[in-house]
Protein backbone atom coordinates (compact mmCIF):
# COMPACT_ATOMS: atom_id res chain seq x y z
CA UNK A 1 0.00 0.00 0.00
CA UNK A 2 1.38 3.53 -1.35
CA UNK A 3 1.44 6.51 1.00
CA UNK A 4 0.09 9.68 -0.63
CA UNK A 5 0.67 13.40 0.28
CA UNK A 6 -2.36 15.59 0.51
CA UNK A 7 -2.96 19.37 -1.18
CA UNK A 8 -5.66 21.25 -1.43
CA UNK A 9 -5.64 24.45 -3.53
CA UNK A 10 -7.91 27.42 -3.20
CA UNK A 11 -7.71 31.02 -3.98
CA UNK A 12 -4.84 30.16 -5.26
CA UNK A 13 -3.44 28.70 -2.03
CA UNK A 14 -2.66 25.93 -0.39
CA UNK A 15 -5.35 25.41 2.30
CA UNK A 16 -6.55 22.91 4.88
CA UNK A 17 -10.25 21.19 5.27
CA UNK A 18 -10.97 20.51 8.69
CA UNK A 19 -13.97 17.60 7.80
CA UNK A 20 -13.82 18.76 3.92
CA UNK A 21 -15.78 21.56 5.30
CA UNK A 22 -15.42 24.62 2.70
CA UNK A 23 -16.83 26.60 5.68
CA UNK A 24 -13.90 26.24 7.95
CA UNK A 25 -10.81 26.40 5.38
CA UNK A 26 -7.89 27.26 7.11
CA UNK A 27 -5.04 28.99 5.01
CA UNK A 28 -1.32 27.54 5.27
CA UNK A 29 2.03 29.22 5.38
CA UNK A 30 3.95 27.15 2.24
CA UNK A 31 2.05 27.72 -1.14
CA UNK A 32 0.93 25.08 -2.80
CA UNK A 33 4.41 23.84 -4.23
CA UNK A 34 6.12 24.18 -1.29
CA UNK A 35 3.53 22.54 0.34
CA UNK A 36 3.90 19.69 -2.13
CA UNK A 37 7.23 20.03 -1.92
CA UNK A 38 7.62 19.25 1.91
CA UNK A 39 5.32 16.16 1.28
CA UNK A 40 8.28 14.76 -0.63
CA UNK A 41 10.81 16.00 1.51
CA UNK A 42 9.71 13.52 3.96
CA UNK A 43 9.53 11.08 2.08
CA UNK A 44 6.36 10.51 0.00
CA UNK A 45 6.17 9.54 -3.56
CA UNK A 46 2.75 10.11 -4.57
CA UNK A 47 0.38 13.31 -3.87
CA UNK A 48 -3.14 13.81 -4.76
CA UNK A 49 -3.67 17.66 -5.29
CA UNK A 50 -7.21 18.86 -5.76
CA UNK A 51 -7.50 22.39 -7.15
CA UNK A 52 -10.84 23.08 -5.42
CA UNK A 53 -11.51 26.83 -7.34
CA UNK A 54 -12.08 24.05 -10.24
CA UNK A 55 -14.08 22.30 -8.99
CA UNK A 56 -16.12 24.35 -6.67
CA UNK A 57 -16.43 27.88 -8.89
CA UNK A 58 -14.85 26.25 -12.69
CA UNK A 59 -12.76 28.87 -11.68
CA UNK A 60 -8.93 28.22 -14.02
CA UNK A 61 -7.06 30.78 -11.83
CA UNK A 62 -4.86 27.92 -10.18
CA UNK A 63 -4.07 26.03 -13.14
CA UNK A 64 -0.84 27.94 -14.22
CA UNK A 65 0.10 26.44 -10.51
CA UNK A 66 -1.01 22.89 -10.73
CA UNK A 67 0.92 22.92 -14.20
CA UNK A 68 4.28 24.46 -12.18
CA UNK A 69 3.56 21.93 -9.80
CA UNK A 70 3.75 18.92 -11.84
CA UNK A 71 6.52 20.20 -13.79
CA UNK A 72 8.42 20.92 -10.51
CA UNK A 73 7.46 18.11 -7.85
CA UNK A 74 9.70 14.97 -7.73
CA UNK A 75 6.90 13.19 -7.67
CA UNK A 76 3.67 11.09 -8.90
CA UNK A 77 1.31 13.43 -9.07
CA UNK A 78 -2.37 12.64 -9.58
CA UNK A 79 -4.45 15.97 -9.64
CA UNK A 80 -8.17 16.05 -9.22
CA UNK A 81 -10.85 18.90 -9.23
CA UNK A 82 -12.64 20.82 -12.34
CA UNK A 83 -11.67 18.13 -15.22
CA UNK A 84 -14.33 18.97 -17.71
CA UNK A 85 -12.24 19.33 -20.83
CA UNK A 86 -9.98 17.33 -23.01
CA UNK A 87 -7.84 20.38 -22.99
CA UNK A 88 -7.94 21.07 -19.60
CA UNK A 89 -6.81 16.57 -18.81
CA UNK A 90 -4.39 16.90 -21.55
CA UNK A 91 -2.41 20.56 -20.29
CA UNK A 92 -1.84 18.62 -17.00
CA UNK A 93 -1.10 14.95 -18.47
CA UNK A 94 1.09 17.06 -21.18
CA UNK A 95 3.12 18.87 -17.97
CA UNK A 96 3.78 15.53 -16.03
CA UNK A 97 0.98 14.78 -14.18
CA UNK A 98 0.61 10.95 -13.53
CA UNK A 99 -3.03 11.12 -13.69
CA UNK A 100 -5.71 13.30 -13.71
CA UNK A 101 -8.83 12.21 -11.40
CA UNK A 102 -12.60 12.99 -12.72
CA UNK A 103 -14.85 13.32 -9.70
CA UNK A 104 -18.04 15.63 -10.81
CA UNK A 105 -18.27 15.01 -14.64
CA UNK A 106 -17.96 11.21 -13.95
CA UNK A 107 -21.44 11.03 -12.97
CA UNK A 108 -22.63 14.00 -14.61
CA UNK A 109 -21.27 13.43 -17.85
CA UNK A 110 -20.24 9.63 -18.20
CA UNK A 111 -19.39 10.13 -22.08
CA UNK A 112 -16.82 12.59 -21.47
CA UNK A 113 -15.35 10.33 -18.64
CA UNK A 114 -15.18 7.45 -20.90
CA UNK A 115 -13.97 9.12 -23.65
CA UNK A 116 -11.20 10.51 -21.59
CA UNK A 117 -10.26 7.14 -20.52
CA UNK A 118 -10.09 6.21 -24.34
CA UNK A 119 -7.76 8.92 -24.67
CA UNK A 120 -5.74 8.47 -21.64
CA UNK A 121 -5.45 4.88 -21.23
CA UNK A 122 -3.97 4.25 -17.89
CA UNK A 123 -4.12 7.72 -16.75
CA UNK A 124 -7.45 9.09 -16.05
CA UNK A 125 -8.95 8.18 -12.22
CA UNK A 126 -12.36 8.26 -10.96
CA UNK A 127 -12.65 10.25 -7.45
CA UNK A 128 -15.91 10.21 -5.22
CA UNK A 129 -16.29 12.00 -1.83
CA UNK A 130 -18.84 10.23 0.00
CA UNK A 131 -21.16 10.87 3.48
CA UNK A 132 -21.57 8.52 6.12
CA UNK A 133 -24.45 7.35 3.95
CA UNK A 134 -22.33 6.63 1.15
CA UNK A 135 -24.04 8.89 -1.19
CA UNK A 136 -21.86 10.63 -3.67
CA UNK A 137 -21.23 14.57 -3.38
CA UNK A 138 -20.24 16.94 -6.51
CA UNK A 139 -18.58 20.15 -7.34
CA UNK A 140 -16.00 20.29 -4.49
CA UNK A 141 -18.35 18.67 -1.69
CA UNK A 142 -20.93 21.21 -2.06
CA UNK A 143 -23.82 19.51 -3.26
CA UNK A 144 -25.14 16.04 -2.03
CA UNK A 145 -26.39 13.63 -4.83
CA UNK A 146 -28.97 10.50 -4.59
CA UNK A 147 -26.65 8.34 -6.37
CA UNK A 148 -24.63 6.01 -3.46
CA UNK A 149 -21.80 4.61 -4.41
CA UNK A 150 -22.38 1.12 -5.43
CA UNK A 151 -24.45 2.75 -8.42
CA UNK A 152 -21.67 5.20 -9.33
CA UNK A 153 -19.39 2.29 -9.27
CA UNK A 154 -21.40 0.51 -11.51
CA UNK A 155 -21.96 3.49 -13.24
CA UNK A 156 -18.19 3.52 -13.85
CA UNK A 157 -17.48 -0.18 -14.52
CA UNK A 158 -17.53 -0.29 -18.08
CA UNK A 159 -15.29 3.47 -18.38
CA UNK A 160 -11.79 1.78 -18.42
CA UNK A 161 -10.44 4.35 -15.33
CA UNK A 162 -7.28 3.57 -14.26
CA UNK A 163 -8.20 3.43 -10.69
CA UNK A 164 -10.49 4.61 -7.84
CA UNK A 165 -10.36 7.36 -4.82
CA UNK A 166 -12.71 7.25 -2.10
CA UNK A 167 -12.63 10.86 0.25
CA UNK A 168 -15.32 10.87 2.98
CA UNK A 169 -17.42 14.16 3.41
CA UNK A 170 -17.95 15.25 6.66
CA UNK A 171 -15.26 13.10 8.73
CA UNK A 172 -12.41 14.04 10.99
CA UNK A 173 -9.95 12.02 9.79
CA UNK A 174 -8.22 13.09 13.44
CA UNK A 175 -10.97 11.94 15.82
CA UNK A 176 -12.93 9.42 13.55
CA UNK A 177 -11.88 5.91 11.61
CA UNK A 178 -12.06 5.59 8.51
CA UNK A 179 -15.19 4.05 6.36
CA UNK A 180 -14.05 0.48 6.53
CA UNK A 181 -17.81 -0.42 4.74
CA UNK A 182 -17.10 1.83 1.85
CA UNK A 183 -13.99 0.68 0.84
CA UNK A 184 -14.90 -3.28 1.05
CA UNK A 185 -17.81 -2.39 -1.40
CA UNK A 186 -15.37 -0.63 -3.91
CA UNK A 187 -12.32 -3.51 -3.38
CA UNK A 188 -15.44 -6.33 -4.43
CA UNK A 189 -17.28 -4.17 -6.98
CA UNK A 190 -13.77 -2.91 -9.47
CA UNK A 191 -10.94 -4.74 -10.70
CA UNK A 192 -8.48 -1.77 -10.92
CA UNK A 193 -7.00 0.36 -7.42
CA UNK A 194 -8.82 1.61 -5.02
CA UNK A 195 -7.38 4.41 -2.73
CA UNK A 196 -8.52 5.19 0.68
CA UNK A 197 -8.33 9.24 0.31
CA UNK A 198 -10.16 10.00 3.96
CA UNK A 199 -6.83 10.15 6.09
CA UNK A 200 -6.41 8.13 9.40
CA UNK A 201 -6.21 8.37 12.82
CA UNK A 202 -3.03 6.72 13.35
CA UNK A 203 -0.56 3.91 12.66
CA UNK A 204 -3.62 1.60 13.84
CA UNK A 205 -5.75 3.02 11.67
CA UNK A 206 -3.19 2.25 8.81
CA UNK A 207 -2.80 -1.20 9.43
CA UNK A 208 -6.34 -1.85 9.45
CA UNK A 209 -6.56 -0.70 6.08
CA UNK A 210 -3.20 -2.02 4.80
CA UNK A 211 -4.89 -5.73 6.22
CA UNK A 212 -8.23 -5.00 4.31
CA UNK A 213 -8.91 -7.67 1.73
CA UNK A 214 -12.18 -8.77 -0.40
CA UNK A 215 -11.78 -11.37 -2.35
CA UNK A 216 -7.87 -11.15 -2.68
CA UNK A 217 -7.75 -7.42 -3.61
CA UNK A 218 -6.07 -4.80 -0.84
CA UNK A 219 -6.19 -1.25 -1.19
CA UNK A 220 -3.42 0.17 -3.41
CA UNK A 221 -2.86 3.50 -1.35
CA UNK A 222 -4.07 5.49 1.77
CA UNK A 223 -3.38 9.35 1.31
CA UNK A 224 -2.23 11.45 4.75
CA UNK A 225 -2.46 14.98 5.88
CA UNK A 226 -3.16 16.33 9.14
CA UNK A 227 -2.57 13.42 10.69
CA UNK A 228 1.04 13.71 9.76
CA UNK A 229 1.39 17.18 10.35
CA UNK A 230 -0.67 17.08 13.65
CA UNK A 231 2.69 14.86 14.92
CA UNK A 232 0.49 11.70 15.05
CA UNK A 233 3.15 9.97 13.07
CA UNK A 234 5.76 10.56 10.21
CA UNK A 235 5.90 9.55 6.30
CA UNK A 236 8.79 7.36 7.16
CA UNK A 237 7.03 5.34 9.91
CA UNK A 238 3.45 5.14 7.91
CA UNK A 239 5.71 3.50 5.23
CA UNK A 240 7.25 1.25 7.77
CA UNK A 241 4.12 0.04 8.88
CA UNK A 242 2.70 -0.62 5.62
CA UNK A 243 6.06 -2.12 4.23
Amino acid sequence: MKIYGRVHILDGKAVRLPKGDLSEVISLDADPIERAMGWVHKGCERLLVTDLDAAIKNDTRSHDILIELVREVDARVTVTGGARSKAHVGSLLEAGAWRVGIGTQALLDQTFTYEMCRLFPGRIVVTFDIDEDERIWVQGRTLQTEIELEDALLQMQASGAAGYFLAEVGRDALSEGPNIEALEIALGMVDVPVVAAGGVRDLDDLRRLDALEVGGDRLDGVIVGREVTAGRFTIEEAIETVR
